[in-house]
């Protein structure tokens, strides 16, 4: 949408106020005895509140009504949205889905809450702890319901269609080749433009981070600046029909009616907030020399666990950039791995599987599963010169690592009808080149 405004920086404390009421952010504290325009006061807390000052996350709304006057809430179905890890018996085997179908909406109108499907996590919100991945399929835009995730960070990645998101802090366009977090706890509605689709990550029980840089230095990957956060946005609306908020709770869906929209907020400020950002913008760091490097130095964010160094999942991408390395099998290696690699495709084709990896689709190598380029790419790779070269120029492959051993769930195996049972095929051409009579070349 043309003329969205943003605020940039990544974990940064901002403030904001519709500049139709200027002066609406009281000055000097958070909750005055009568706040400016006769507004409510609301804090939406992140992080407990004795969390160390870096991780302390809150956010002050200044708002029409707050939040807690609704109706009560009750259970509505949770369609194919599940946090049931054990509804079918775990499988080892390499996966990969076709594109997952769009629905046409001159068949069904499906919005993105009930375009929701989980496909893969383990863990339990509950406790706090876990992942779940999801897609959305939809077609039409959410009208008079919004939707807040209780559990935890939603990491939404789209890949056909651009989405309007509107939330408590502002309005929000992302397109493919964008990504968004909508953290716990805040509410948004979506809006879409047609038969749309996307990939979700979402973590219980920590937020999202930059990844820690190490030797890299005070720069590269994904730079702070270049995160955005929206500017403050209300609309002050009735509904006498009824406005529906829809909370996912315990991994459960539950409904609320209220005769308002949860989108008046007023002004706000704090270090609580959706942001997205722009995959171009990340710096790529790569092996100059030789060797291929490994994936974690396309980290774009991490959700830690307690574990120093092992993440709950990382959002890793495989951008356009260089390949230089000499005497070096170039693409990704043969690998397993005591992380769980789920990966999606936005547009092109990946690297080490040119065929049958399709954008809207997915793979995933569970724990310790072995995975690795197909025949046809180690034969090419193998032996074609090794010149510099453009590396996934005009792709964008993106991988969910997580230290969690995923379950699927049974749409992903059956009800989907997307799963590519001939996915081990790709590896049968490969052959043995052992030699015992090789022997070094000389220099």
């Amino acid at each position: 949408m043309a003329g969205l405004k943003y605020m940039s920086g990544f974990g940064n404390d901002l403030s904001s106020e519709d500049p139709r009421c200027p002066g609406s952010l009281p000055e000097g504290q958070n909750n005055p005895q009568v706040c400016p325009y006769g507004l409510y006061s609301e804090q939406l807390s992140g992080s407990a509140f004795t969390c160390p000052r870096p991780a302390n996350k809150r956010s002050w709304f200044y708002r029409i009504l707050p939040s807690v006057k609704h109706k009560p809430f009750t259970a509505v179905p949770c369609g194919n949205l599940t946090e049931n890890w054990n509804e079918v018996e775990p499988d080892p085997n390499q996966m990969r889905w076709l594109p997952f179908t769009i629905p046409k909406s001159t068949e069904k109108k499906v919005d993105f809450v009930a375009g929701l499907h989980t496909l893969c996590g383990a863990g339990d919100a509950k406790s706090r702890n876990g992942i779940g991945i999801h897609m959305f399929t939809c077609n039409t835009s959410m009208v008079d319901r919004c939707f807040n995730n209780s559990d935890g960070d939603f990491l939404i990645v789209p890949q056909q269609g651009d989405i309007l998101i509107t939330t408590e802090f502002g309005k929000i366009m992302v397109e493919p080749n964008e990504i968004c977090v909508i953290q716990q706890g805040m509410r948004f509605s979506v809006d879409v433009f047609g038969e749309t689709r996307g990939y979700i990550l979402e973590v219980y029980g920590a937020h999202y981070e930059l990844p820690d840089l190490g030797p890299i230095g005070a720069n590269g990957l994904a730079n702070p600046r270049d995160f955005l956060c929206p500017v403050a946005w209300y609309e002050d609306r009735e509904v006498a029909t009824g406005y529906t908020v829809i909370n996912k709770y315990q991994g459960k869906l539950f409904a609320c009616q209220q005769d308002f929209s949860p989108f008046n907020v007023v002004a706000w400020h704090g270090n609580y907030t959706p942001y997205k950002y722009n995959l171009k913008n990340f710096m790529v760091i790569n092996a100059v020399a030789f060797d291929h490097a490994d994936p974690s130095i396309f980290t774009v964010l991490t959700a830690k666990s307690t574990r120093p160094g092992v993440a709950i999942a990382d959002f890793v991408i495989f951008p356009p950039r260089w390949g230089v390395a000499d005497n070096t099998f170039r693409p990704p290696y043969y690998h397993r791995n005591c992380m769980s690699e789920f990966m999606g495709l936005i547009k092109g084709h990946y690297e080490a599987k040119a065929e049958g990896f399709q954008p809207g689709g997915g793979s995933l190598h569970s724990m310790m599963t072995p995975h690795g380029p197909d025949g046809e790419c180690f034969e090419k790779n193998s032996s074609s010169e090794l010149r510099p070269e453009r590396v996934a120029e005009g792709t964008m492959a993106f991988m969910f690592e997580s230290s969690f051993s995923m379950a699927v769930t049974k749409w992903g195996l059956e009800t989907c009808q997307r799963l590519d049972k001939s996915y081990y095929h790709c590896w049968e051409s490969l052959r043995s080149h052992f030699n015992p009579n090789w022997k070094p070349s000389k220099q």
